[in-house]
């Protein structure tokens, strides 16, 4: 008798506690239901021709995460960087420079990236004005004294590392304020630099390949007014990273998600064809190149 009351006694002991565990599993993801899920997004381009693709993609991810989700687009490539290290966002767009900055300072981790035409991959150009003397990288540097030269954002890997690398390498540029051009400015994103070299207020410029591509067909540049000098070797493009404490179930629901969008006006914000899985494998030659800039630290 005293057996078979301890047998139920036990049971009744397994089968609360099981149900104690489910009811703290359901805690857990009402808990993560209510909570905003956020997203910084780096300036690619200016907020403006970013925002009716970024409130849409904000209302899908929404819809099928079953949380609120809240995109922000920062001013400047640090800001999201730095939001990644202080836990203020849960996922971020980086440009690859700023992923890996943002993978050594906080553990970011990449797990989806864009297809352009296909490919997970862009350059870094150099473009200049239609009626420019230059045709390519060595007339540049013959004439270097005369150049008025334009790179994006400081921390931009195809605006500002790529390039900066290739022109050190060129014996024509150590820094902003020490270099053998006429004068060289940083214009903050990928547009104006476009713009600065379309209005001949700079005679070369650093760009995204797949942006000004993008930029071309929008209409919001005239592709007739340049020519590119220079292209990079292939860079592979910029990745959407989740913060390190992210759990599994979570990264993958947002690569299901982003693999499955084809919105045109949200794949076309980001010049993509469609978008795929990324790995923080995938950005190893950008770390190397950061490495040797001394952008981090090896």
């Amino acid at each position: 008798m005293m057996k078979k009351l301890s047998l139920l006694l036990l049971t009744m002991i397994l089968f609360l506690s099981a149900c104690g565990t489910k009811n703290d599993e359901k805690k857990n993801t009402d808990s993560k239901k209510d909570e905003v899920f956020t997203i910084g997004v780096i300036p690619a381009q200016t907020e403006g021709e970013m925002k009716g693709a970024l409130d849409k993609l904000q209302k899908v991810l929404t819809e099928k995460m079953d949380r609120e989700v809240k995109i922000t687009s920062y001013p400047d490539y640090n800001g999201v960087v730095e939001a990644m290290n202080y836990d203020k966002i849960d996922m971020a767009y980086f440009g690859p420079l700023t992923y890996v900055v943002a993978h050594e300072e906080s553990g970011a981790k990449a797990i989806v990236t864009q297809l352009i035409k296909g490919e997970p991959f862009y350059y870094s150009y150099l473009i200049s004005h239609k009626d420019s003397k230059y045709e390519s990288l060595k007339d540049m540097v013959t004439d270097v004294k005369n150049v008025k030269f334009a790179f994006g954002d400081p921390s931009s890997t195809s605006g500002s590392l790529i390039p900066s690398i290739k022109l050190k390498d060129e014996g024509i540029y150590r820094s902003e304020s020490d270099s053998d051009f006429k004068n060289v400015r940083f214009t903050g994103s990928h547009d104006a630099t476009a713009l600065a070299v379309q209005n001949k207020q700079v005679d070369v410029g650093a760009i995204d390949s797949a942006i000004y591509d993008k930029l071309i067909e929008e209409g919001a540049i005239d592709g007739d007014q340049f020519k590119v000098i220079w292209k990079s070797e292939k860079l592979f493009q910029y990745p959407w990273a989740v913060s390190k404490n992210t759990d599994e179930k979570t990264m993958k629901k947002l690569q299901e998600i982003f693999l499955d969008i084809k919105d045109k006006e949200i794949l076309d914000a980001f010049g993509a064809t469609g978008f795929t899985k990324a790995d923080n494998k995938d950005y190893e030659s950008i770390r190397k190149a950061a490495i040797k800039e001394g952008t981090i630290q090896e």
